[in-house]
């Protein structure tokens, strides 16, 4: 697959790169993507939730009437739970939401989201950007010019650059990673996912495994 390089103004600069076939045009597995995302979104999950049973709430254990003949129920502790500040049946309890998930799985359903946005046009390969400073107003320029009616942009360096990712982090929807961090979840929901040109060779190393 060729796609074309194109400069911060948008415009093509007249080099190609080859982007490979078996990671952006192989036929999506729609499976591999949801068990990919699940996964992603369950480990994100901090399972700090916990609500008090009765043997934790506190409060006196005395009972609170005699047992027979009120022509009531028995109340045996002011902790039951069908009584206001008594403890929770069947509450949450901390937990670890994560799952593991087959490395063959996971690299299928990266190279369907890439597939799914070749497919859609929404994979762009931009010219090497050389930041000395931080220049948010740069990051937005770039943007504005690529694609104006997105409402998110992925861009995918080689390596981490702190210049680039401080430009970006205050940009609502821009997101920066880089080839290693690439994942399922972060491709589907940008809108264009653009490459800077020196991460074509590392991309293709690593997602055509």
């Amino acid at each position: 697959m060729e796609v074309a390089v194109v400069n911060n103004s948008g415009e093509k600069t007249g080099r190609t790169v080859q982007l490979r076939d078996d990671v952006f045009s192989i036929t999506p597995n729609d499976h591999a993507i949801y068990l990919d995302v699940k996964q992603f979104l369950a480990n994100r999950r901090q399972g700090t939730h916990k609500a008090k049973q009765r043997n934790e709430v506190a409060g006196s254990t005395k009972k609170l009437k005699r047992q027979k003949g009120t022509g009531t129920a028995r109340a045996g502790s002011i902790k039951s739970p069908l009584f206001r500040g008594g403890g929770r049946v069947f509450g949450p309890m901390p937990r670890d939401y994560s799952f593991k998930l087959n490395k063959k799985v996971k690299q299928l359903a990266r190279k369907s989201a890439l597939s799914y946005k070749a497919q859609n046009d929404r994979i762009m390969v931009l010219e090497d950007l050389v930041l000395e400073a931080p220049k948010t107003r740069m990051i937005a320029e770039i943007r504005q010019n690529l694609r104006p009616d997105d409402k998110k942009m992925l861009l995918v360096l080689n390596q981490p650059n702190k210049n680039i990712y401080l430009s970006s982090r205050n940009l609502q929807g821009i997101k920066v990673v880089t080839v290693s961090e690439l994942n399922t979840y972060d491709v589907l929901n940008a809108s264009t996912v653009a490459f800077f040109e020196s991460s074509v060779d590392a991309l293709n190393e690593n997602f055509g495994q």
